[in-house]
């Protein structure tokens, strides 16, 4: 019965890539197939100018999200918190091995060039939070930023529905810890810093590579490696507790930077640190192998090959709890050592306990005057 379920939404055919050229500014360069809809049909299949390696940009639409509810709850025993806030769905950072790009399939998009392109966005974010914060039914708790998307991803910037959802977390004084690879992050430092007054606030910087020109085509509209470690400065002077995300680890590609990233982000100022392993689900593994061929095909095998290692079985994900973080095998171990040995190096601590001591609601207080 079991097997029956997993079958269901599986494409009847084998997909290949439609095209090998790249996309300006994407990180995918197709659009595979929608695993839940029987029928897919590319708007994007379209042979790209044959004097061009590379095809040009595509432009990102925005579409609202009216979702009557913000916090997300969760209960994997291997990702570290209970509950975040997505103010979107789909990230146009484009990171290729991002494994919330399977996501999007569920609105009926594809895990590809939608996912980057088309995003949904939570405009009413701040206040849904605000009405969840303030209900009895709500325990304070950790909130995480974000757990499928980008807090500060390129259109944060205009739109400012993050920041709502900060100011709302400040005035309830409820703790947050924030994932971001952007380094708008710092534009809300004032926010930050208030709330890591009351040990409320920590940021993870993520950093995948120093190497620039490998950011460019692996995270394409994400901030440069020197303006996540810029971030980290300015995190740290500012009083707020930051650390740094050596995610994902891909090895046979970036894996010998490790012990490079951690010290770099310790000399920064980066105070903890944690990491985990690539991790490809569904339509994330063939877009992944797809990326290799355009980019490094003289690396691929090998890349492929350490992965299914990592993973067991000659496959290139596996979901089991824990192991689809850190992976498995002399390979995972080696890994993990790299990094112990790195942050002991780079004098790089625990993560901190955030608190909800102070956490308050301001309406219950006004009731008292």
């Amino acid at each position: 019965m079991k097997q029956g379920r997993s079958q269901k939404y599986r494409p009847v055919i084998e997909e290949t890539a439609q095209s090998s050229a790249p996309i300006r500014g994407r990180g995918a360069s197709w659009s595979p197939a929608n695993r839940f809809e029987k029928l897919h049909v590319d708007h994007n299949d379209v042979d790209p100018d044959p004097g061009d390696a590379v095809r040009p940009r595509r432009a990102t639409q925005f579409f609202r999200d009216g979702t009557k509810t913000i916090i997300t709850r969760n209960n994997s025993p291997d990702v570290g918190f209970e509950t975040s806030v997505n103010p979107y769905r789909g990230c146009e950072h484009g990171c290729i091995y991002c494994y919330a790009r399977p996501t999007h399939e569920y609105l009926g998009f594809s895990a590809g060039l939608d996912f980057e392109s088309k995003i949904m966005v939570k405009t009413d974010a701040p206040e849904l939070l605000r009405a969840e914060l303030e209900s009895s039914r709500w325990t304070p708790q950790v909130l995480v930023m974000s757990g499928v998307t980008d807090p500060y991803q390129p259109v944060e910037q205009k739109l400012r529905i993050t920041r709502g959802c900060l100011e709302m977390l400040a005035k309830f004084r409820n703790p947050v810890a924030i994932i971001t690879k952007n380094r708008l992050v710092t534009r809300d430092v004032d926010l930050l810093r208030k709330l890591a007054s009351f040990n409320a606030a920590a940021v993870n910087i993520s950093v995948t590579s120093l190497d620039s020109k490998l950011q460019r085509v692996l995270e394409p509209r994400t901030s440069s490696p020197s303006a996540r470690l810029e971030a980290i400065e300015e995190l740290r002077d500012a009083g707020v507790p930051v650390g740094v995300m050596v995610a994902p680890i891909i090895p046979g590609l970036t894996d010998h930077e490790v012990p490079k990233i951690l010290e770099a982000c310790g000399k920064a100022g980066a105070q903890f640190a944690g990491y985990t392993i690539v991790r490809l689900p569904w339509a994330v593994a063939p877009l992944f192998e797809h990326w290799l061929e355009e980019h490094f095909p003289e690396r691929k095998e090998k890349i492929l090959g350490r992965i299914r290692h990592l993973r067991g079985n000659n496959r290139l994900n596996n979901s089991k709890w824990h192991a689809r973080m850190i992976g498995e095998g002399i390979f995972a171990d080696q890994i993990a050592s790299l990094f112990e040995v790195g942050c002991r190096r780079a004098g790089i601590g625990k993560r901190p306990q955030l608190s909800t001591a102070s956490f308050r609601r301001p309406c219950e207080q006004l009731a008292l005057l």
